[in-house]
């Protein structure tokens, strides 16, 4: 078929020429009638062929006055010539091969703005010259003689080929019971038709095929189209082996698919099996007896059996009530696992699983006792406070171990939506039950230990608050009729003992903070971390690296250097990440250098970490500079505040170090209770009327705010405008009101652990905060002298003597 797209119609044919037409029809074309002048089209896809009796379409538009004039002048005979592509729709005489095939034309047709024609394949031509540059391309043209090939040898080839054409006829399917009988009418008497007809009927490419109509002698031309016959029946067998491996595995499917409908009739006839839906009822009520549900799931139970006894099985409302039924008899009603509420087994737990943390300890164990007097463990919500890396969630772990109750933990780290604790309606497509349903499910049991990780980070959307949601699950007042949005159904929640963790307190809202027994956990010293490392960390890294203890040893004061220098974080998780680099460095070296051993010492630990991340800090000192104490989502943390005198062309105030609107506050409170009492802390009269003072709090960048740096700054006031400096290793936290009263301020416990990490070894704390500092381990307030005030004038006296 022609690739350009325009056709034509050629002119009115006489009665008289279609009579000599019809006599001429389908024989080959004698040396007298061979036009020495032939009209030329351009076809692509396939070379026509000799021997070949094809459809042809072509643009009439392009090439109607070609066919028209091939028609009147040349008895219908046409030349045709293969264009593997023709770029933009025009072809050129430069682009015409020089081998064509001489075609009849028969049965000329207008088609849908097309000429339409029957192409019958006459024989070779090969063009001498153009006698028009554009179309009606003409040209002058030469005839192939008969081959002089060894006759013989030709019959044997042409043997060979009708073989094959029969043999590809038999293992295709695709051709037809007529393409076998035409094929009859060729014999190996006539070897060049029988060759382009083999050629024909294979599904070589176009350029292989002109490659056969340009082959001059009928013995290479016979070769080339046995070549072509061999790759097809090749082809042909390789489909055939695949449709036979389809087929087989379909008929046994089918085969397999009809006996078992077989087995399940007589099944069913027997008694022997039930249907689906059938089988879906028993199945449900089977578990549901192994329960023990109250009186309004039973009646819901039933409600929801006889809707789909009678519901169609391919219905979406049967797959509605079967996905609610099998969440409803998987819910364990009832079913609640016997605690074991030792006292002495769960403080073994606690120390084998944690080391430290013994205020932490001794609460969960008083909690404990309470269960075990009342014999009931619940009623409780535990909210765990604390920086990363402390074990908030591996207590939670250790509290269900203790209990001998099932653990279930998932995280509100980012909720937005409501429905992920109380479930959606099975009203909407892909509906689920909440977290809360799901946990009790996968538990197995209703009086789970179910942990509430990152509490403060829950989110709130145009979806809802989950944080309001989590009321009801929480509030031991309405948790016992818990209602799941899914199940419809009133859960009794009062016996799971829900666990909470948390980073800060700041972002749970109120009336859900006010259902949670908080603890705090305020991380570890050295010393505690140094026990952590080594019977925890250490011993479990080398475990899950398949390492023996033998194989990579590291020594107490590499630990204790590893923790002052790389890992002073509150937590361990720092600690752990690095011990695991050390392993993995230590790892590589092994089998670099072929040891067998490797002890890891201070030396060592500075070539596989670098250089140490954090140095001996040095107190910041003279007029004007305090050290405070601070408390922060990290930790406990030091801060040393300066204020300086600017100039004395007038009075004047100002704040540095991207501090908070309540940090703004207590310098302005301090400042103005420093300067209404300067006479009494040694500071001239008349100082503050031509004073311009800065305040700057170090590490300018990082943002700082809360009620307790009150005294600190106010002492910072003093010293500076004094003259007087702070020479001892002394630190102090604490609000300040505008007559002089201190304050009690929070996080006692995280800034005294920072404070001993630095070095300090005297604190000044509000009176106010003693009840908090009674409740601390010994071993944090060893060795460092405490200061209780209830007014500024007793900071004065102990700070400047």
């Amino acid at each position: 078929m022609s690739d350009d797209p325009t056709p034509i119609t050629p002119e009115i044919v006489t009665e008289e020429e279609e009579e000599n037409e019809n006599e001429n029809k389908g024989e080959l074309v004698t040396q007298s009638s061979k036009p020495k002048f032939l009209y030329l089209v351009p076809i692509t896809g396939r070379p026509h062929l000799p021997a070949q009796a094809q459809p042809l379409v072509v643009s009439k538009k392009r090439w109607e006055e070609t066919l028209a004039k091939s028609a009147k002048e040349n008895q219908g005979l046409l030349g045709l010539c293969y264009f593997s592509e023709v770029k933009g729709g025009y072809v050129y005489k430069e682009d015409f091969p020089k081998i064509g095939c001489v075609v009849r034309m028969l049965n000329v047709q207008e088609v849908q703005g097309n000429l339409q024609f029957i192409a019958q394949g006459l024989e070779r031509f090969k063009i001498k010259k153009f006698l028009s540059d554009k179309p009606p391309f003409v040209a002058e043209v030469e005839y192939f003689p008969e081959s002089k090939d060894d006759e013989d040898t030709v019959k044997a080839y042409a043997i060979s080929i009708i073989s094959n054409i029969r043999q590809l006829l038999s293992l295709n399917p695709l051709y037809s019971e007529e393409l076998k009988q035409y094929l009859n009418h060729f014999s190996p008497d006539q070897p060049s038709p029988l060759t382009d007809f083999a050629a024909g009927i294979t599904t070589a490419s176009g350029d292989d095929l002109q490659d056969i109509l340009e082959t001059e002698s009928i013995l290479d031309r016979m070769k080339k189209v046995m070549m072509l016959l061999q790759k097809e029946i090749e082809i042909a067998k390789l489909q055939t082996k695949i449709q036979k491996d389809i087929n087989t595995k379909v008929d046994d499917n089918k085969r397999k698919f009809f006996l078992r409908e077989q087995l399940k009739a007589i099944q069913k006839e027997l008694g022997i099996q039930k249907d689906d839906k059938t089988s879906d009822v028993d199945k449900f009520k089977e578990r549901f007896e192994k329960l023990d549900p109250p009186e309004h799931v039973i009646k819901r139970f039933a409600e929801e059996i006889e809707k789909l006894s009678v519901l169609e099985t391919g219905s979406s409302e049967y797959g509605v009530t079967r996905n609610y039924l099998d969440w409803v008899t998987s819910f364990p009603w009832g079913v609640y696992s016997e605690d074991n509420i030792d006292i002495e087994r769960a403080e073994k737990v606690l120390d084998r699983d944690h080391s430290g943390l013994s205020d932490v300890k001794e609460r969960i164990i008083e909690f404990f006792a309470a269960g075990v007097y009342k014999k009931d463990i619940s009623g409780s919500i535990i909210l765990f406070v604390g920086p990363p890396g402390v074990g908030k969630t591996s207590i939670g772990k250790s509290i269900a171990e203790a209990l001998g109750r099932k653990f279930y933990r998932f995280s509100l780290g980012g909720m937005r939506d409501e429905a992920e604790i109380k479930g959606h309606r099975r009203t909407y497509v892909g509906a689920l039950p909440g977290k809360m349903v799901q946990a009790l499910k996968d538990t197995a049991v209703a009086n789970p230990v179910i942990m509430l990780d990152e509490v403060d980070k829950i989110g709130a959307s145009y979806q809802g608050d989950p944080a309001s949601a989590l009321l009801e699950v929480l509030d031991p007042e309405q948790n016992s009729a818990f209602l799941d949005h899914y199940l419809d159904l009133s859960i009794d929640l009062s016996k799971v003992l829900f666990i909470c963790t948390a980073n800060t307190l700041d972002t749970i809202p109120p009336p859900l903070l006010d259902r949670m027994d908080r603890i705090n956990l305020s991380g570890y010293i050295s010393s505690e971390k140094l026990e952590i490392a080594r019977k925890h960390l250490w011993p479990k890294l080398l475990k899950r690296n398949k390492l023996s203890a033998s194989t990579i040893t590291i020594t107490e004061p590499t630990i204790r250097h590893l923790i002052e220098g790389y890992a002073r974080e509150a937590g361990v998780r720092n600690l752990e990440k690095l011990l695991n680099k050390i392993i993995r460095k230590s790892i590589v070296k092994i089998l670099k250098e072929k040891q067998e051993k490797i002890q890891i010492n201070i030396k060592s630990l500075e070539d596989l970490l670098g250089p140490p991340v954090f140095t001996p800090e040095k107190q910041m000192t003279g007029p004007g500079i305090v050290t405070g104490l601070a408390w922060t989502a990290m930790g406990g943390a030091t801060l040393s505040i300066e204020a300086v005198k600017v100039h004395e062309k007038g009075s004047g105030f100002k704040l540095t170090g991207k501090l908070g609107d309540v940090m703004q506050e207590s310098a302005s409170i301090a400042l103005s209770h420093v300067r209404a009492s300067s006479q009494s802390y040694g500071i001239s009269e008349n100082y503050f009327d031509e004073a311009f003072i800065h305040i700057h709090v170090p590490e300018g960048a990082t943002p700082k705010d809360g009620p307790s740096a009150g005294i600190t700054i106010a002492t910072a006031i003093v010293s500076m405008a004094s003259g007087r400096e702070i020479e001892r290793p002394l630190a102090m936290t604490g609000e300040i009101t505008l007559t002089g009263d201190v304050l009690p301020v929070g996080g006692i416990k995280e800034k005294i652990i920072a404070a001993r990490r630095v070095g300090i070894k005297e604190i000044i704390l509000p009176q106010g905060c003693v009840s908090d500092f009674k409740k601390l381990p010994e071993h944090i307030k060893e060795g460092i002298e405490f200061h209780f005030v209830k007014k500024y004038r007793e900071v004065y006296k102990i700070v400047f003597g």
